[in-house]
């Protein structure tokens, strides 16, 4: 097999569109987990999976039309999008120390997503697509990685910076 390495000067986009489905999550880091090894970016792999995850769900969980998510390589980063047909803006709960966030109880299932999200990218954001978007209402959540730092050395960073 074949592979293309990541070129700091290379860059390519994937996008792939998901219905309202709960096996949509699985089917996406299975697209994920191939592009970044097609691309030669493994080291990329767990955290872009946890928080293409992250995303997805929220958007299949907050509205009942249709998804998609956007991969995009530029400059030595990263770029997971997701777009939904929900303009609200997502809900973030503060994350101030790492060790003050409480531990989820039976009755919480939910409200930790964009915290991981907020710890485990090098940058994330949102906005409004308005109707102009094929007709549809919607906002994209995107977040970035970049190209080689891991998991713990991002999560530190953010936690000494709050």
């Amino acid at each position: 097999m074949t592979t293309n390495s990541a070129h700091v000067d290379e860059t390519w986009d994937y996008t792939l569109y998901v219905p309202h489905d709960d096996r949509a999550a699985a089917v996406a880091r299975a697209t994920l987990r191939a592009v970044l090894a097609l691309h030669d970016l493994p080291h990329l792999t767990d955290r872009a999976e946890l928080l293409a995850t992250e995303l997805l769900s929220n958007a299949l969980r907050h509205t009942d039309g249709p998804a998609s998510m956007r991969l995009w390589w530029s400059d030595g980063k990263l770029r997971i999008g997701v777009w939904d047909t929900d303009p609200q803006p997502p809900h973030v709960r503060a994350v101030v120390d790492l060790a003050a966030v409480p531990e989820a109880g039976e009755e919480d299932e939910t409200g930790r997503g964009l915290q991981l999200v907020t710890l485990c990218s090098d940058d994330w954001g949102w906005y409004s697509l308005g109707e102009e978007f094929f007709g549809f209402k919607g906002k994209y959540v995107w977040c970035e990685l970049l190209g080689g730092q891991p998991l713990a050395a991002v999560a530190a960073r953010r936690l000494t910076s709050a």
